[in-house]
């Protein structure tokens, strides 16, 4: 591969304008007034000139934000989590909804945000493919759940204000449409253990 910027002589001609096509990373020059595709469009890095990546100030800043998310996240979605449970014994729909919105936070919580500080720290993976790929999983699973839920929460609150008078077909709508939330999250995710 020719990465000098100097004519190839074994490279074929290319049809005029080739180059100036959208789409095609081809660097081109021009010989004699031909225009020549020059190779793909890239920058090597001499052996030299490479460096590892490296635990920077941007990594420790980011890392440092993550565990201060991580306690806040934990404490709040422990306690109302708590809350909804010991206090509020009636088991209404949104008991439901808010139970399983503070299961889809605290897998965010206790997956997504230990796995990108200790990948920041270690800067790269130590673990193998399997962990990788169960882990990979998991944090798919937990940011697909988190959305899935809101969504059902939204479409929740949209049936309470279009039709405030149907509450009770309410319970089983919403067990159907979280059913479907989580199935999806699981589902969504399995590409991420296939080999």
């Amino acid at each position: 591969m020719n990465v000098s910027g100097e004519a190839r002589d074994d490279g074929p001609l290319a049809p005029p304008g080739l180059c100036a096509l959208r789409g095609l990373n081809l660097s081109c020059i021009y010989v004699n007034g031909i225009e020549k595709p020059n190779g793909p469009n890239i920058t090597l890095l001499n052996e030299d000139h490479f460096v590892l990546p490296t635990f920077s100030m941007a990594a420790k800043v980011r890392v440092a934000i993550t565990c201060v998310l991580f306690v806040s996240s934990a404490c709040f979605n422990v306690a109302t989590l708590w809350t909804i449970t010991h206090k509020y014994r009636k088991k209404s729909h949104i008991r439901i909804l808010i139970m399983n919105l503070v299961a889809a936070d605290l897998l965010i919580t206790f997956v997504v945000m230990p796995l990108d500080a200790v990948w920041n720290v270690t800067i790269q993976w130590y673990a193998g493919d399997v962990a990788c790929r169960i882990l990979m999983f998991f944090k798919l699973v937990a940011m697909y759940s988190s959305a899935f839920v809101t969504v059902v929460i939204s479409l929740d609150r949209r049936a309470a204000i279009i039709n405030p008078l149907g509450i009770g077909d309410a319970k089983k709508k919403n067990k159907t449409m979280l059913s479907v939330a989580w199935s999806l999250s699981l589902l969504l995710a399995t590409p991420q253990v296939s080999p």
